[in-house]
């Protein structure tokens, strides 16, 4: 199988980036295939300890943790991260935090790159 890197830069509240992104995922690593998911920008909110789901707001909590565990790579971009007040300590177990480089690299070695958002 091949190997997708989604880099998700989703705008402010009610973009379905996010929400397509992590359902691409599913599908992906259903099929049989690694998927690397780069979380940028407001992404980056994503992956972040102790939300709570409330009515009628995106929560991809529980979908970004069974994803990690069936080996889907979820990296969100530490400046971004930085910039809104969320540090190392608050990402929770699982998702990793690095530099644009490390999208980068991916892009490179990825069979297939999506950028999503960034409208």
């Amino acid at each position: 199988m091949g190997e997708l890197t989604l880099g998700v830069f989703p705008s402010l509240v009610g973009s379905m980036s996010l929400d397509f992104s992590f359902r691409l995922a599913e599908a992906a690593v259903a099929k049989g295939h690694k998927v690397n998911m780069w979380l940028s920008g407001n992404a980056v909110m994503m992956a972040k300890k102790g939300q709570k789901p409330f009515k009628d707001y995106s929560y991809n909590d529980k979908r970004m943790k069974e994803l990690i565990a069936k080996g889907v790579e979820v990296t969100a971009c530490e400046a971004c991260a930085e910039a809104r007040g969320y540090h190392k300590e608050d990402t929770p177990e699982g998702v990793k935090r690095a530099s644009m480089d490390w999208y980068l690299a991916k892009t490179v070695k990825t069979d297939t790159l999506l950028h999503i958002g960034g409208e």
